[in-house]
């Protein structure tokens, strides 16, 4: 292991980062640096967050460094998410695909047509490993690229190409790096989810590691071997196994509400698909979990999920239990909104593809860093909160939430501290607003980087007294 110096206020990114390999010690550190300094103010424009020309050109020289791959920046967090895997029995790798708009920056070369063809920017696949209590272990994979405006329109000819030639190969290869997941992490359950995009016959059928399941919710009413032919039909004719009332949070315009499911499960056995006969592919037997709202309110879409998933379903608590792991998808979500709004990465103006590509990366980890404050707080209230937090941070939290010169001997706990950041970001944290969010903890952790800054200053025994002259 490289050992790389770096004080208080840097340990969180030393953990993540001092493993990178990338030709030069000085760059590790660099990369430790920046890191640091990002993430004091995520939502600050590289001159404000940088603070100086000299720290502002070398930020720029290192997005711009040619010889920096994205990969090994990644690298290094992977493995300081392993080893926080490794602690935990069970873990969610949930995958999703997000689309980062940088339209708005015309003369920024390198990049593709996104979903819409007027907008253009970079495709982003990532692997974001969760415990089943959604906290959020940190990257596991990501994939980025460009799409090729020559192949934009192509769903129409997608039966004829092979998986390699199609996007939806981003699934499988997701896979394959929960599988290396799972050879550094050999007594950790693996659960690879994925929305209804990932439903993809090819995923069913790759080489999955001992230890590593699949949770998929059904975008396909497939064939099935069984009397009724097809999946919706199967599934719908198993009995009614629980009635489960849920929450919903509130979205949009639609209040919160507590809806009432339908829970069905059932072990299923997928036919390939009919056009891919020649290819003689198996049949996979897969348990299939079924909930429906069946009486929804008035002018509300009801909630379905089909889940799929290769992990045994032998009672109803196991499939409560697969309901609830795919409910930790949202998480993903969560982690998109910090990256792009927390840390205003569309808002970053770097030239090139590849030198945002480096930049995303960074910011990445950065996102992942607020989630899981949020998330490891709610679930582990009595931490110290040196799990999160350098020494000189907590002590300058406390101080300044005390109004005191004098910080505890003891760190608060992990419920305490992040509360007190969040209300640096404006939550009052009265008795009715619950848990504070991820909007206002990314605020927060902006002052508390102004706050240590100033803190380690007066505290430092090289600040020199003031002169005092005889006039």
């Amino acid at each position: 292991m490289r050992t790389i110096a770096g004080g208080a206020e840097e340990s969180w990114a030393v953990t993540e980062f001092a493993e990178a390999e990338l030709g030069d010690a000085r760059r590790t550190q660099r990369l430790i640096h920046v890191a640091t300094v990002l993430a004091r103010q995520p939502m600050a424009g590289l001159p404000e967050a940088c603070g100086s020309p000299a720290a502002l050109k070398a930020t720029y020289r290192f997005f711009a460094n040619e010889t920096i791959a994205p990969a090994e920046l990644l690298a290094s967090h992977v493995s300081a998410t392993y080893a926080r895997a490794v602690r935990v029995p069970r873990v969610l790798a949930v995958q999703d695909t997000t689309e980062v708009d940088w339209t708005a920056h015309p003369a920024t070369t390198g990049v593709g047509p996104l979903g819409s063809p007027t907008h253009r920017g970079l495709m982003v696949h990532s692997r974001l490993a969760f415990t089943p209590e959604r906290v959020p272990l940190g990257l596991v994979a990501q994939e980025v690229w460009a799409r090729d405006p020559e192949k934009v329109g192509q769903r129409a000819t997608r039966k004829q190409r092979a998986i390699t030639e199609k996007e939806s190969c981003k699934w499988v290869r997701s896979l394959a790096a929960v599988n290396e997941a799972r050879q550094e992490c050999p007594h950790t359950h693996f659960i690879s989810v994925g929305d209804r995009e990932a439903d993809v016959y090819d995923l069913f059928v790759a080489e999955r590691a001992e230890g590593v399941d699949l949770l998929v919710r059904a975008a396909w009413d497939r064939r099935v071997a069984h009397e009724e032919r097809y999946l919706w039909a199967t599934v719908l004719a198993q009995p009614v196994a629980e009635i489960l009332p849920v929450h919903v949070p509130r979205h949009g315009a639609q209040p919160a509400r507590t809806a009432v499911l339908t829970l069905r499960f059932g072990r299923v056995e997928l036919c390939p698909p009919g056009y891919r006969r020649a290819e003689r592919l198996p049949s996979v037997p897969v348990w299939a979990v079924h909930v429906v709202e069946e009486y929804p309110p008035v002018g509300v879409e009801p909630l379905e999920w089909l889940l799929l998933t290769t992990g045994a379903v032998p009672s109803s608590s196991e499939a409560q239990a697969c309901v609830e792991w795919y409910a930790c998808r949202f998480g993903i979500e969560v982690w998109h909104k910090v990256l792009k709004s927390g840390c205003r990465l569309e808002a970053r103006q770097l030239e090139s593809a590849a030198r945002l590509h480096r930049c995303l990366t960074l910011f990445s980890v950065i996102a992942w860093r607020i989630v899981y404050a949020t998330m490891l707080s709610r679930t582990l209230p009595e931490l110290p909160c040196t799990v999160l937090l350098a020494l000189e941070e907590w002590q300058a939290l406390y101080c300044a939430t005390h109004h005191t010169a004098t910080p505890s001997a003891t760190p608060p706990t992990l419920h305490e501290a992040v509360q007190w950041i969040a209300r640096l970001g404006g939550f009052l944290g009265r008795p009715g607003d619950g848990e504070p969010g991820v909007t206002v903890l990314w605020r927060g952790f902006q002052h508390l980087a102004d706050l240590t800054h100033m803190y380690a200053l007066l505290r430092s025994p090289t600040l020199s007294a003031p002169h005092v002259g005889k006039g």
